[in-house]
């Protein structure tokens, strides 16, 4: 498997250029060179045996408690491989470091998000986004009604066993 690293600040134009291949589809917003550098700590980069950047995820925050996947994207050269998920993988983990409760996504990936463990999720509880989309493009709010993923990040809380004596 490629390892899985924080992205480092040389990757930026790499990571933009990535990420914006996919904008024209509409499966990525895209992501100038100057968003990319500006949450470069949020961004999790899959590398080949050279170091070069074969795919990417981000954390974009809205506040302490609440947290968007965002910007995943794979050479298509490398799809298939388990990147995707390998990706998503990294992102609920730095999530879950940080301490956000939950995660929640937009994508046209159903199935990906759904066998990494998110749940369908209604977008109208993030009120956040639709105040971002309304920047952005009216479509992108339609869209998240329909493809909006969400995954608890709280630790479970285990029930005292009944009885003892």
């Amino acid at each position: 498997m490629f390892p899985i690293t924080p992205a480092l600040d040389t990757d930026v134009p790499i990571l933009s250029a990535m990420n914006n291949q996919f904008s024209p589809q509409g499966l990525t917003l895209p992501r100038s060179e100057a968003w990319v550098a500006n949450h470069i700590d949020d961004y999790r980069v899959a590398r080949d045996e050279h170091g070069h950047p074969l795919g990417c995820v981000c954390l974009d925050d809205y506040s302490p408690s609440l947290v968007e996947l965002v910007s995943l994207a794979v050479d298509p050269a490398h799809q298939g491989k388990g990147l995707g998920s390998a990706l998503i993988a990294a992102a609920v983990d730095l999530a879950r470091r940080r301490g956000y409760p939950e995660l929640f996504a937009v994508s046209f990936s159903d199935s990906l998000f759904q066998h990494c463990g998110f749940r369908f999720g209604d977008i109208n509880r993030y009120p956040e986004k639709r105040a971002r989309y309304a920047r952005v493009s009216e479509d992108e709010w339609t869209v998240g009604q329909k493809h909006c993923f969400v995954m608890d990040l709280r630790p479970a809380v285990s029930s005292p066993v009944a009885g003892g004596g």
